[in-house]
């Protein structure tokens, strides 16, 4: 359980720091998706990206065995 809650944290980084490039490709505007402003700074939650781009990744991986 704690190895699949890591690789999520991890996901979920990685996703935080790429979008700016996945915005641009029309990621991280899906409905489950939560972005909002506090203080002056944009916080962003792509959930739903997140598992669009684990079902991807998934069936790539799948593919490539």
């Amino acid at each position: 359980m704690l190895k699949w809650f890591l690789v999520f944290v991890l996901a979920m980084s990685l996703i935080g720091w790429f979008t700016p490039l996945l915005r641009r490709l029309g990621l991280g505007r899906l409905p489950g998706d939560v972005h909002f402003k506090l203080r002056g700074q944009d916080y962003s939650f792509p959930f739903m990206s997140s598992l669009l781009l684990a079902a991807v990744m998934t069936l790539l991986f799948h593919l490539i065995r």
